[in-house]
C-alpha cells in the first residue's frame, strides 16, 4: 500500500493551493470558460476530470463544460480546441513534455492552466496553478490522491457559486501609460513574411510586425507590444 501526502491530510499549504484554483475556476466557468483536461500518460485521469465537472451528481448542481482530449498529436489538439478564456487541466509529471509544450503555450491562446502532479515539481510560473504532492514514488498517479484533488475542485468550485457577487469580471490589468498596451505572448500562426506574421494572442489572431526578431517560424512564442514582436520566449521559459 502506497502512503502519500493525502493520506496523512491536507497540509495548510496544499489546502489555500485547491481553494485558490477553485476560485480561479468559478470565476471562468461564471464568464463561459469550457475546461479541456489532458494526461498524456494516464489517460483515465483526463477521461475522470471531464466526467467529474459535466455531470450533475448532487441535485441542484450545475453541469460545467468539460472535455478530455486525448491521443497523439495533443498541442496541436489543444490548439484547435482551446478558446480565450477557457481553462486547461493537465495531470502528468514535471518532465511530460507535451504538457509542458501545452502550458508554456496556453497564455498565447488567452487559456487558464492548472497542472496536477507528483514527484519532481516544475519550474515556477509554467502554470497559472499547480496542485503537486511531493512524493517521488511512481505509483503515486494510480493512488487516489490525484482523484481527491479534482473531486475537491469540483465541490469547492460550487461552494465558489453559491456566492456570486465573488464571480465578477475582473478589471484588465495595468497596461502601458505611453501606447495603451502590454507585453502579451503570442505564438505566430505563419512564418513572417516582409516583416509581418499572423499571431495569436489571447485577444485574437492579429498581424505582428516581426522586423526586430526576423526570421519567425510557424509555432514559435513571442512577445507582443504595440503590435510589434520585441522579443523570443525560450523553449523552457515560463509567465
Amino acid at each position: 500500500m502506497t502512503t502519500t501526502a493525502i493520506d496523512r491530510g491536507l497540509g495548510a499549504e496544499l489546502a489555500e493551493d485547491l481553494a485558490a484554483t477553485a476560485f480561479t475556476l468559478a470565476k471562468r466557468f461564471a464568464a463561459g470558460a469550457t475546461m479541456w483536461s489532458i494526461a498524456p500518460s494516464w489517460e483515465p485521469h483526463a477521461l475522470h476530470i471531464a466526467v467529474e465537472f459535466v455531470h450533475p451528481v448532487i441535485m441542484g448542481k450545475r453541469a460545467l463544460p468539460a472535455v478530455a482530449l486525448t491521443g497523439p498529436e495533443l498541442v496541436d489538439l489543444v490548439r484547435v480546441s482551446v478558446r480565450a478564456g477557457d481553462i486547461v487541466v493537465a495531470v502528468s509529471g514535471a518532465d511530460d513534455a507535451q504538457v509542458r509544450s501545452v502550458l508554456r503555450r496556453a497564455p498565447a491562446w488567452g487559456a487558464t492552466t492548472i497542472w496536477i502532479g507528483s514527484g519532481e515539481r516544475p519550474a515556477a510560473g509554467l502554470a497559472d496553478h499547480v496542485l503537486w504532492l511531493d512524493d517521488p514514488d511512481p505509483r503515486v498517479p494510480a493512488t487516489g490522491g490525484f482523484v481527491l484533488f479534482y473531486h475537491l475542485l469540483w465541490e469547492l468550485t460550487h461552494v465558489c457559486f453559491e456566492h456570486p457577487g465573488l464571480l465578477k469580471r475582473e478589471r484588465p490589468e495595468s497596461v502601458c501609460v505611453t501606447c495603451s498596451d502590454e507585453g502579451r505572448p503570442g505564438e505566430a500562426v505563419t512564418a513572417s513574411a516582409d516583416g509581418h506574421a499572423t499571431v495569436r494572442t489571447a485577444r485574437g489572431v492579429e498581424s505582428v510586425v516581426t522586423t526586430l526578431i526576423d526570421p519567425v517560424a510557424a509555432g514559435d512564442l513571442i512577445v507582443v507590444h504595440a503590435g510589434m514582436a520585441i522579443a523570443r520566449l525560450d523553449e523552457e521559459d515560463g509567465r
